[in-house]
């Protein structure tokens, strides 16, 4: 899956266009390499999202098309803020 798609579906950013802002930004790293929007997640990727108030880093779980809000945090484990 691509990591704009999970950032949207994982609802971590809540627009797909905003999730792919951040990446071609240079925000969003995987494995500790910064990555472009296309770049394609596995289970056991970790991902580190910067924001302007600080960053998010947490650990791929799952990998779904699409999934009810209550089950968004169960794609992902949070590791670090």
């Amino acid at each position: 899956m691509r990591i704009d798609k999970f950032l949207k579906v994982s609802r971590i950013l809540k627009r797909r266009a905003l999730a792919q802002e951040a990446t071609d930004g240079g925000r969003v790293k995987v494995n500790g390499k910064t990555v472009k929007p296309a770049y394609r997640i596995k289970v056991g990727d970790v991902v580190e999202v910067g924001f302007n108030s600080g960053t998010i880093c947490f650990r791929v779980l799952d990998l779904k098309e699409t999934v009810k809000k209550e089950e968004a945090e169960k794609l992902y484990e949070i590791i670090g803020e």
